[in-house]
């Protein structure tokens, strides 16, 4: 399926039936419910205007006070048994699109959760958002629009219809000779309309990523003076949505124009043909005005029958996008039968590694690593080496193009996936904490520990004691992306989740690079508490956390090119002793 657009001669009745199927039939008692009111609705319409045969006969041409009030009353009758259906249908209807929406949004928001990595690598914070956003709400259009079209439009063009040719066959037979006419244009502007709708979406998704991207990068726009660089892009972006929206509504607006068009034809036919009748004495004129009532009233819902494909197409084109969402696959998937994974020594090993990105460039090139259980390793080497994605392939965020990555022996290709991450835990430099209370955020490490847990682990993250001198201790929300504590205090709240959690394995990637030397001091003591006893991987630019591995592997280009601990890689005055005479030594005589 594509994710923009179909071939125009199926994609309505596929996305629409997949719509109605995945979406609308949990609820198709309320659905029925509101059709039923529909019907009601449509059939006091036809009512209101077979009346005016009697109104106009009995009362206005033979002056019949006897069918006064009883005229008037079932007029009166008719209104409230319509006023009540159509509340009635007004409820029902909203009450299913909104629950439709709500329950697509919830199913898209998990699928996206259950994707690889690589998938939020590819498409943009924006794109996404667009697809939560602005493409599952026009899919309510596409269901309300479709449910009154089917039900209360076309319910109600058929009654009155139906009382039209109670009244003149002739007349009426004459009279929907026209309106077939309006079907080619009316068809054609539902594809334009899928196209307008297309491009107004995709440049939404772009101006939401990069008003997030402006937002968050707000101190650099800043400090370098960019403020109105940044607002002329934003209003050209602005400008060009605005000329995509324009040109949708010029498409949707343009259906109305066709049917006031051909609906003039109509009554000017009518009146026409249909008065010569009554001026020939043919037919009475109470028929004449109940006809034309009748016409009237099926002039709005025709016109809405009319315009109903152009605004379908646009609900359309957000739910084609939306299953295009749902309808990807994580490329990472557990083997049948896949085992978890059990743990003894925790012992990792990287096995003849390759690994690619784009299927093009080799990031890791034979790479063979072999960490004993229980032992501290270190990956240093310059930016591009691959050692964020030695990380990478650890928890199984991307599987390896060759050779194999091993856990205590087994394959990580060959557990299940909630198994490996469970014995991982991850610290890194980007901490992301939600926007949530601090215990909340603590207990992401292992939902439904309790709170003397949760004190643990940030008695051992060095972490406590900041946590009760804030207002509301381990209560207090931590804002957006937690902006409202310092780096250090991130980082020590991202090691207790990591203490809380407990895994035997740990990874940490660049874990102290953005702090400062008092921070780092105090994210020290709490990642060596962390460390202790766990089979730990560190990828740092710090002197404390490298010089203390067990084993130091310097990568380059992919490769591995020098292992061995600190004192050793000096002493042999290869790669590992001039990176460490460039970036560490400096640090050393600092501290």
């Amino acid at each position: 399926m594509s994710e923009n657009r179909l071939p125009f001669n199926h994609s309505t009745y596929l996305l629409a039936r997949r719509l109605f199927i995945e979406g609308i039939r949990p609820y198709l008692g309320r659905v029925v419910l509101a059709i039923s009111c529909m019907v009601v609705g449509a059939a006091a319409n036809a009512g209101y205007a077979l009346l005016m045969d009697p109104v106009v006969n009995k009362i206005f041409t033979e002056r019949q006070e006897a069918f006064l009030w009883p005229l008037g009353m079932a007029v009166m009758g008719t209104f409230a048994v319509k006023a009540i259906a159509n509340y009635g249908e007004a409820v029902y209807l909203s009450g299913v699109g909104l629950q439709v929406i709500a329950d697509m949004q919830a199913r898209l928001f998990g699928h996206l959760m259950r994707l690889d990595v690589a998938y939020f690598h590819a498409n943009s914070t924006g794109r996404i958002l667009s697809r939560l956003t602005n493409d599952i709400s026009s899919m309510r259009f596409a269901v309300t629009d479709a449910l009154t079209g089917a039900g209360k439009d076309a319910s109600s063009v058929i009654f009155l219809i139906g009382a039209m040719f109670y009244q003149d066959w002739r007349l009426s037979a004459f009279t929907f000779f026209i309106f077939p006419v309006a079907i080619l244009p009316i068809s054609r502007l539902g594809k334009r309309m899928r196209k307008a709708t297309t491009n107004t979406q995709d440049h939404m998704g772009r101006l939401t990523t990069y008003l997030e991207q402006s937002v968050q990068g707000i101190r650099v726009v800043k400090a370098y003076g960019m403020e109105e660089y940044e607002t002329q892009r934003v209003r050209d972006l602005v400008n060009r949505l605005r000329d995509f929206i324009y040109a949708a509504q010029r498409v949707r607006s343009a259906s109305s124009p066709i049917m006031e068009f051909l609906g003039g034809i109509a009554i000017a036919v009518v009146i026409l043909y249909g008065g010569g009748r009554v001026i020939s004495g043919a037919t009475t004129p109470g028929s004449f005005f109940s006809f034309i009532t009748a016409l009237m009233l099926a002039y709005r819902p025709l016109k809405a029958i009319a315009a109903l494909n152009t605004n379908l197409q646009e609900g359309l084109t957000g739910a084609a996008r939306t299953f295009s969402v749902m309808d990807s696959e994580p490329l990472i998937q557990d083997r049948p039968g896949a085992k978890s994974l059990k743990i003894n020594e925790g012992a990792v090993r990287l096995d003849d590694v390759f690994f690619t990105y784009d299927g093009a460039n080799t990031v890791l090139d034979g790479v063979d690593i072999t960490i004993p259980g229980g032992r501290r390793v270190a990956l240093v080497g310059a930016s591009g080496a691959g050692k964020t994605t030695v990380l990478n392939l650890l928890p199984r965020f991307y599987d390896v193009a060759g050779g194999r990555v091993l856990i205590d022996g087994q394959d990580v290709r060959e557990v299940s996936q909630a198994s490996l991450r469970s014995k991982i835990a991850l610290v890194s430099q980007e901490i992301t904490l939600f926007d949530d209370t601090i215990r909340a955020n603590i207990a992401y490490g292992r939902f439904g520990a309790s709170d003397l847990e949760i004190e643990a682990a940030a008695r051992a993250a060095a972490a406590h004691d900041f946590i009760v001198s804030l207002p509301d201790g381990y209560d207090t929300t931590v804002g957006e992306r937690g902006l409202s504590l310092s780096g250090g205090q991130r980082q020590r709240l991202a090691i207790a989740r990591a203490m809380l959690k407990n895994a035997p394995i740990l990874l940490l990637d660049e874990a102290t690079s953005a702090l400062d030397t008092e921070s780092e001091r105090q994210v020290q003591i709490a990642l060596e508490t962390l460390m202790r006893g766990r089979t730990t991987v560190v990828i740092a630019h710090r002197l404390s956390t490298v010089v203390g591995a067990d084993t130091i592997f310097v990568l380059d280009k992919g490769r591995v090119i020098e292992q061995g601990n600190h004192a050793e890689l000096l002493a042999a005055g290869g790669a590992y002793a001039r990176l460490y005479s460039l970036q560490f030594a400096a640090e050393a005589t600092a501290q």
